[in-house]
């Protein structure tokens, strides 16, 4: 039979669930004039034992306490009205959330590439608060996050530390422990199964609820490698980018070293997507478009030039003096009466998108173009004055053509080549922080077109960054 009214004050409407831990109800407060709705939360014992009826309190009130920071701190954690304990049992008022679940939501079909985005977006910042404050959320999955009605953000809700308060017992020595693990199988990691949680299982839980928004598909639904242990999934998600896919893979790693250490990091990477890329093309965050300076005009030869040999090697200073326009140098010997040139060569067309990092970088690094209402997570930097260029006083150069790769001399090429590994990674900028979007093996030739800090940035058959001591120049 249904209780009709809890602590003389909330009138219970309906039952919301129910499970091992107690009820849930939508109630209206009879002691507010506008009887507004809330959840009562019902929370029983595991054991009827009066000295651990006294240890579930103590730990019940500091739970429910931190519940009351957290929901005041954010309008996207269900504040906290009130707590009690009637009969032996305990009693959570909350805030009552309208609005969708996203097992409700997926009902309507799959999500987009860029309503997921969204919806991780808005709950990265809410995790990071939540982690910052020591707390694992321990049961992030879809019933647990609330499309809200009136202005579509995601609310989570159900915290596991008031559960696990409820499950309070006394093991052999006579300390208090909990008898329970917190969290749902398929979006639990290993390690929370163990009873072991870190602020990466949630990330995890996170990661894998993401893809089920995206496939349609349960955990339990989707392949294991027997290798690796690694959770099998993008082939039935072969819609969306390259960059979503990475960090969903690097979210849900079997192993937490693998993993985002924070919510800030996984963010950061989120934050590269300005729009839905191709799965099948590498994506590189565009910057802002800075204007190459025009060429001087170099007026008609008056006599016939040899074409000279050319040797160019990649410029270090690449993504520091023309970051935005990625202007590259390049050295032409002439021939004649020893006279020579520097003409700057704009390569914006042919290679025209620029990495961003992920993780902060010193003020040395390129500015990023905000996307919605994000801050920018560099700082701005002026591109370096272009040189002054002399022109030839004779001959003059009819014209040059456009280098689209680096010249080599004679019939050396540059390969990959590192003996440890027959595989590299090919990073989208230069770093190991940076995503890895794809692999290359050895022996592969490169085309290269930049270096910087110890990666060349190639252009093909890859376009992307590899670093410079697993290459090798091969001369015939």
């Amino acid at each position: 039979m249904m209780i009709r009214m809890l602590n003389e004050r909330y009138q219970v409407i309906r039952t919301l669930g129910a499970g091992g831990f107690g009820e849930t109800y939508l109630a209206e407060d009879t002691y507010m004039p506008s009887k507004r709705r809330c959840v009562v939360k019902q929370l029983r014992l595991i054991q009827n034992n009066p000295q651990i009826y006294q240890l579930a309190q103590e730990r019940f009130q500091r739970e429910a306490a931190i519940l009351e920071a957290l929901g005041g701190s954010s309008d996207q954690i269900p504040a906290l009205y009130a707590y009690f304990a009637s009969n032996d049992q305990f009693y959570l008022v909350q805030e009552w959330i309208e609005g969708d679940t996203l097992t409700a939501r997926l009902q309507q079909g799959l999500l987009s590439e860029s309503a997921v985005q969204e919806i991780l977006v808005n709950l990265l910042p809410i995790l990071e608060y939540v982690h910052s404050q020591h707390i694992i959320h321990r049961d992030i999955k879809p019933d647990n996050i609330i499309l809200r009605h009136r202005d579509g953000k995601p609310v989570l809700i159900d915290f596991g530390a008031v559960r696990e308060a409820m499950g309070t017992v006394l093991n052999s020595q006579g300390h208090p422990t909990s008898s329970i693990v917190i969290g749902t199988p398929g979006y639990m990691p290993s390690e929370q199964a163990a009873g072991r949680p870190v602020y990466s299982s949630d990330l995890y839980s996170l990661g894998l609820t993401a893809i089920y928004l995206l496939t349609g598909r349960q955990p339990q639904q989707l392949e294991i490698d027997s290798q690796t242990g690694e959770i099998m999934w993008r082939q039935y998600a072969s819609h969306i980018s390259q960059v979503l896919a990475s960090v969903l893979d690097r979210a849900i790693a079997y192993h937490p070293r693998d993993r985002y250490p924070t919510a800030r990091a996984m963010l950061n990477d989120l934050q590269t997507i300005s729009h839905p890329i191709s799965a099948t093309q590498p994506y590189y965050p565009r910057s802002p478009v800075v204007s190459t300076p025009p060429q001087p005009t170099i007026a008609p030869p008056t006599v016939p030039i040899p074409t000279p040999n050319v040797s160019v090697a990649p410029d270090a200073n690449v993504g520091n003096n023309h970051q935005k326009g990625l202007l590259f140098g390049s050295l032409i010997a002439v021939g004649l009466i020893g006279a020579s040139v520097i003409i700057g060569l704009g390569l914006t067309k042919s290679f025209q998108t620029e990495v961003v990092k992920n993780t902060p970088t010193p003020t040395t690094s390129p500015s990023t173009t905000p996307i919605g209402n994000q801050n920018p997570i560099t700082s701005p930097q002026q591109a370096s004055p272009t040189p002054t260029i002399k022109p030839i006083p004779t001959p003059t150069i009819k014209s040059i053509p456009t280098l689209n790769n680096p010249p080599t001399t004679g019939t050396c090429t540059i390969v990959v080549a590192d003996p440890q590994d027959p595989t590299l990674n090919v990073r989208s900028g230069p770093g190991v922080n940076y995503i890895k979007i794809g692999e290359l093996t050895n022996g592969t030739p490169l085309s290269i077109v930049g270096q910087k800090q110890g990666w060349y940035l190639i252009a093909a058959p890859l376009k992307g960054w590899l670093a410079t001591n697993r290459t090798q120049r091969v001369c015939s």
